[in-house]
């Protein structure tokens, strides 16, 4: 007899709009709810037989626990590429490579970034940057088909504004386990499209789908929090938070892992942080993630040994699940590179041996990072009397009602106390300010901590950090500034525009996910003189000419200076052609003036505006 799913068939029957949205837009076939309310084509709840393998959560859950009990993580590499046919291509280099080593690895296949975006209310963004970014969910489909998951289990990544279709999509496709995070973080209110209500609600929706079929389940995440600029302490209480939502759908512990950075640049604060996590979290398991957001040596040997100083603390801080990182990963990497990087990673994992480390400064460090969390979340849940970490478990969040508590979540957001410097919703309030200190930790600017928690738990920056004020505003000129495309990443323009802020100007800031030609009219409307665009997926090359298109049809090309940046291209193999072209031809074949890649100083970006407007 099927398993009882009251949520998930309620989910199905109240959001068939969607359903019926995400069917015609990415073509595919969804369970769906008749005029009486019966839900049809919904497979039955794992474990479940898909081609010739019992696929289940708890294939992944086996994994962690072994690496509990040997000490060495086991790996979860991310490849997924835009058909199944070449995300099957490139992943048999990384099977290749288990089989060598003798390990099984928990594969994380990237999905294509338009199911970040709501098929109902967002066709027209999914439309323009169809097929990038990952597999499509037909591909998804097909991949299974094909063999994937037969000997190493997978999760596919379903982050977004409608993440319970996605969930719903791999539930019917074959996958063991997803990645829905961030639930609560402030990340993105809702990829862009979204407020952020809708962005916790469709969270919660998706926990309750993947708790009622035993799929596993990257409940959330540190490494975004970490990404823009949060502190450790804060993203401690929002994956705690989303914890709670697991605890009301039902989920269990043992299908649930929390993702964190580590960053190499002090192993007494790695240990502490992954110590806190570890001694705080409901979730059975932690998957740790090399920092990205440092500048490695542009040599791909010095590269690699970039990433093992990040493996040498996930293996220290005893996690479950590392991701290996490939050398010059531009964007997709290839099979053989995070083959490469497997090898790498494990060779670390094998032959550095597991100590204890009892250094005081690491219970001291954990200790403050917990406070921290303790007293945000205090302030989020309304609370009289400063929360201990012991006191918040299962039963703790079970005194809520799910209503409650999404409500509680949702007013912590919009008032100040989940705060980030770079949080992404635009229905969320700014004010916090953080500074990394040389000891690698990132603290708060005093004067500066979460409106609403108590000062005194709140780690304040011991360095000499002033603080610069908003730069008044000495030019006339405007500019607008925007990712295009099905792109959320605003970490990089994020840094683009307050250097420009800062030089005198008034940007008009759009955020994430938006048309070109809806930048360009934007910068027409306001009469600005320069646009900056961003596309992190490498679809610059057809979106990039779409705003200069759109200018010209305005009659402003000629008024308007248009920069861009980003990847230049989705895959790997193909950076260096597109570098090679721009050195040749220039980047008139892009449709702008000028264009920036990764790692580019603000500064100079601020000096070419400056030239192209004929300011000093």
């Amino acid at each position: 007899m099927s398993k009882q799913r009251p949520n998930t068939e309620r989910i199905i029957r109240e959001n068939m709009d969607r359903i019926r949205a995400y069917e015609d837009a990415f073509g595919v076939k969804m369970p769906w709810a008749d005029e009486d309310g019966v839900v049809h084509d919904l497979p039955d709840a794992y474990p479940r037989e898909v081609c010739g393998v019992v696929r289940s959560g708890y294939r992944i859950s086996e994994l962690g626990r072994k690496a509990a009990e040997t000490g060495i993580p086991v790996m979860n590499p991310i490849l997924g590429r835009n058909s199944a046919e070449e995300t099957w291509n490139e992943s048999e280099a990384m099977h290749k490579m288990a089989e060598k080593l003798g390990v099984k690895f928990f594969h994380f296949v990237h999905s294509e970034a338009t199911r970040h975006i709501d098929p109902l209310d967002g066709l027209e963004l999914i439309e323009q940057s169809r097929g990038k970014g990952g597999i499509t969910p037909a591909g998804e489909r097909e991949y299974v088909q094909k063999g994937g998951g037969s000997v190493h289990p997978m999760r596919i990544n379903a982050t977004g504004d409608t993440t319970y279709l996605n969930v719903l999509n791999a539930l019917v496709a074959g996958f063991d386990g997803t990645d829905i995070g961030p639930v609560v973080h402030v990340h993105f209110g809702g990829r862009g499209i979204h407020d952020f209500r809708t962005k916790v609600e469709s969270g919660y929706k998706a926990i309750q789908i993947c708790a009622e079929n035993n799929m596993f389940i990257q409940l959330d995440t540190h490494k975004h929090i970490n990404n823009i600029m949060g502190t450790d302490g804060m993203a401690l209480a929002m994956c705690m938070l989303s914890e709670g939502l697991a605890v009301k759908a039902g989920m269990d512990p043992a299908l649930s892992g929390i993702q964190m950075n580590v960053a190499g640049i002090n192993l007494i604060a790695d240990l502490a942080l992954v110590k806190a996590f570890r001694e705080s979290i409901w979730s059975e398991f932690i998957i740790s993630v090399p920092e990205t957001f440092q500048n490695p040596p542009a040599d791909l040997i010095a590269e690699q040994g970039h990433f093992a100083r990040m493996a040498l603390s996930a293996k220290l801080a005893g996690a479950n699940f590392y991701r290996p990182k490939a050398a010059e990963n531009v964007g997709i990497p290839t099979g053989e590179s995070m083959a490469k990087a497997m090898w790498a990673s494990q060779n670390v994992f094998e032959n550095v041996h597991k100590v204890e480390i009892n250094d005081p400064a690491i219970d001291k460090r954990k200790v403050e990072i917990q406070e921290e969390a303790m007293a945000v979340l205090t302030a989020a849940l309304k609370l009289d009397k400063m929360l201990k970490v012991e006191e918040v478990n299962a039963d703790f969040w079970n005194k809520f009602e799910d209503t409650e508590l999404i409500d509680l979540i949702v007013e912590a957001g919009r008032s100040g106390i989940l705060d980030t410097p770079r949080s992404g919703g635009w229905d969320l309030k700014r004010f916090v300010k953080t500074h990394r200190d040389t000891d690698g930790i990132r603290r708060y600017i005093n004067g500066h901590t979460p409106l609403g928690v108590d000062e005194k738990y709140m780690p304040v920056s011991y360095s000499d950090v002033k603080v610069e004020e908003r730069a008044p505003i000495i030019y006339k000129e405007k500019v607008v500034m925007a990712t295009v495309g099905a792109d959320a990443h605003v970490v990089g323009i994020n840094m683009i525009k307050e250097a420009i802020e800062q030089a005198g100007y008034e940007v008009i800031f759009l955020r994430g996910m938006n048309l070109p030609e809806t930048v360009a009219e934007v910068a027409a409307e306001t009469n600005a003189s320069a646009i900056g665009i961003s596309n992190l997926l490498g679809l610059g090359v057809d979106l990039f000419p779409r705003v200069d298109k759109r200018l010209k049809e305005l009659g402003i090309r000629d008024k308007v200076a248009l920069f861009a940046g980003g990847r230049i291209a989705e895959k790997e193999e193909e950076h260096e052609m597109f570098e090679k072209k721009i050195k040749e031809e220039g980047t008139g074949f892009l449709g702008v003036d000028a264009f920036f890649g990764p790692g580019t100083d603000p500064k100079d970006t601020v000096d070419l505006l400056n030239e192209k407007l004929g300011n000093k």
